[in-house]
């Protein structure tokens, strides 16, 4: 098994974090903000500043006019957007990776993914407790990572958003040979 960190955010400013209720509504919100040129990165937000779910987008402050014209003209719910005095928790930057010879199982968050080496086959998805992740397991079992629908666009949880992290692995560690 082997622990690595995926993405590298040196360049990434932040200083402000967006606010939601709802966690569909923040990963709804980065799909939008994201498409419209803004730098954002999904983040679990301090405690102190949690107003209803684990989940907030980290921007950069100085483009908040900006961003609360995006979200209000897309009629984004959000609660506030608030500068950040302390360290933010990015989500999912360790993935663990497990090789069991013929199956090749990733490990995000909550979620696991496993696939059959050879043919690139998903063989099961597991973890989690969220309410969309028996319908995510129907829609992955038996696809070939290649031609596996993106989590978060069928669902709208922690859950979904873990298990979309690990299938983006699971399709790099197919392409590429399993990391040792």
């Amino acid at each position: 098994m082997r622990l690595f960190s995926k993405r590298s955010e040196a360049n990434f400013e932040g200083g402000g974090l967006v606010l939601f209720q709802e966690v569909q509504h923040a990963m709804l919100a980065e799909k939008v903000l994201r498409s419209a040129g803004y730098e954002v990165r999904l983040v679990a937000p301090p405690p102190e500043l949690r107003k209803g779910c684990d989940l907030a987008l980290e921007v950069n402050l100085v483009e908040q006019p900006g961003i609360e014209r995006v979200l209000g003209d897309r009629d984004m719910s959000y609660v506030s957007i608030e500068p950040v005095k302390t360290r933010t928790a990015p989500l999912l930057e360790v993935v663990r990776v497990t090789d069991f010879g013929d199956w090749v199982m990733v490990k995000a968050g909550n979620m696991k993914v496993t696939f059959d080496k050879s043919t690139g086959v998903i063989v099961n998805v597991s973890g989690g407790g969220c309410p969309d992740i028996p319908y995510l397991h129907a829609e992955l079992i038996g696809r070939p990572l290649a031609q596996a629908p993106r989590p978060r666009d069928l669902g709208f949880t922690l859950c979904a958003l873990n298990l979309e992290r690990g299938l983006e692995e699971c399709q790099s560690i197919h392409v590429g040979g399993v990391r040792a």
